[in-house]
């Protein structure tokens, strides 16, 4: 059968030189750091795999619409470009723009979280929860099982176990459950995507029972490339519908621009519901800027409005989705132990089987991401026990099941031989995983301690 390979959609206009560093260098800036990537200079970084978000590569047609900024303070023209665009490729009625998808989660869990509520949702994620906790509420988790298993190879390990979200409707009661938060891809699983007969029984079960589905619309269009490829019927559908019709089963939206629409900054809150509307409106002022910016200058809306259409490219999305499974199928056969099906936004790496003489208390996804900083240059980032945080009422540490080192990959960043350079280098620590020494922390900060804890080598 012959060879049909997979190329970029696009050609390179600029570069930005990387410094190159030695072992030495490495090893000086990770004790600085106190062994956490997040607090490495990205000066001091070769290959930076830390995040997705707000470190893709904009295209000309974005950087010529930056030109065009509108900067009013009070209905700038970029506003309306953005709102139109949301409305035609989303379907959303009405538009909160934030400064970035947090911002969003804050308005969204004041506006629909009373005390006492609770909130499930396909697997945690670190931002969302807190504000979810913050405005009073305790997640549950109720993604299926094969999700918390990095070597199941189920292709919708996102989906949502409705007879998980039935026991806790039966346990706390439907007035209590203001909506299920509903992520497209679930990046905490390994960026697991959710199919579209999840989310449509998910949608014919919470209607019943007047339950609002809000939906983490942040990588959509990623996981709507996993429906196309994946789900019966869908396989002749183009990106943009089947993004719309995820959009169209659920209520409003959280967004982080900073992913999915290649923008360095921006997001928005997408509500359907007019009363919720102008509760946000009004919250969006004390805490962003006005309802018609959100803390955003017009050349980042006109960016974003720009970049929306581009995520919804079926080439782009082929494309981008395709360097993440190079990556994933090198790792494979080298038999290093990641997170399989391979995910939309990056790959990720089983800490837990990578080096399994460390215990989950001496944080193995961060010796390990330190590790692999050493040897290379390559920046990636823990998703495991320092991710997860404490319990707040016991004080101790949520333990999950995955301990993942996540390497990110930017969208039209980086190149096939950059993927290279990874695997090999991940191949060399592997090799040499028995000497590798658990962390101890030496300093946690209050909330989302991943960002700025700081460990020492037992």
């Amino acid at each position: 059968m012959p060879k049909h390979s997979w190329a970029e959609p696009f050609k390179i206009k600029m570069v930005e030189l990387l410094k190159m560093t030695t072992p030495q260098q490495r090893k000086k800036a990770l004790q600085q750091a106190g062994y956490n990537t997040f607090l490495l200079k990205s000066e001091d970084v070769y290959i930076d795999l830390l995040t997705d978000s707000g470190t893709s590569a904009m295209s000309d047609q974005q950087w010529a619409g930056m030109m065009l900024g509108d900067e009013a303070y009070a209905g700038s023209k970029n506003f309306y470009r953005l709102e139109d665009v949301v409305k035609k490729y989303y379907g959303f009625k009405h538009l909160i723009p934030t400064h970035q998808g947090r911002g969003a989660e804050n308005i969204l869990s004041q506006i629909m979280i009373k005390k006492g509520d609770v909130v499930p949702g396909n697997m945690y994620f670190t931002t969302t929860r807190l504000h979810q906790e913050l405005a009073g509420a305790t997640f549950y988790d109720v993604i299926i099982d094969e999700a918390h298993d990095s070597s199941n190879l189920h292709p919708f390990k996102g989906n949502i176990d409705i007879n998980k979200l039935d026991k806790l409707v039966k346990k706390f009661g439907a007035d209590k459950i203001p909506y299920v938060c509903v992520a497209t891809t679930v990046n905490m699983a390994g960026g697991q995507p959710i199919s579209m007969a999840n989310i449509k029984e998910l949608r014919k079960y919470t209607a019943k029972l007047g339950i609002k589905v809000m939906l983490d619309m942040t990588r959509i269009a990623e996981n709507a490339y996993f429906i196309q490829q994946r789900e019966e019927g869908y396989k002749r559908k183009s990106i943009a519908t089947i993004v719309k019709e995820i959009c169209s089963l659920t209520d409003g939206a959280t967004f982080s621009g900073k992913k999915d629409a290649l923008v360095n900054i921006g997001g928005f809150l997408a509500l359907n519901d007019d009363k919720k509307f102008e509760e946000a409106s009004n919250l969006v002022v004390v805490y962003e800027g006005l309802h018609t910016y959100g803390g955003l200058a017009g050349r980042d809306m006109e960016a974003m409005a720009t970049g929306i259409i581009e995520s919804v490219s079926d080439d782009h999305i082929r494309a981008r989705i395709g360097q993440v499974l190079y990556l994933g199928d090198k790792l494979n056969e080298m038999n290093i132990p990641i997170v399989n099906p391979v995910g939309g936004h990056g790959i990720f790496i089983d800490a837990k089987k990578f080096l399994p003489h460390l215990k989950q208390t001496q944080f193995p996804a961060q010796a390990l991401a330190a590790e692999i900083y050493e040897d290379s240059g390559v920046r990636t980032m823990e998703r495991g026990i320092v991710s997860a945080g404490r319990n707040k009422k016991t004080g101790d540490h949520y333990y999950p099941e995955l301990e993942l080192v996540r390497l990110t990959i930017p969208r039209r960043v980086y190149t096939q031989a950059h993927m290279d350079v990874i695997s090999e280098s991940i191949e060399r620590v592997y090799k040499n995983r028995e000497k590798i020494k658990g962390l101890e922390m030496i300093y946690e900060p209050t909330y989302l301690r991943f960002f700025q804890a700081r460990f020492k080598k037992r």
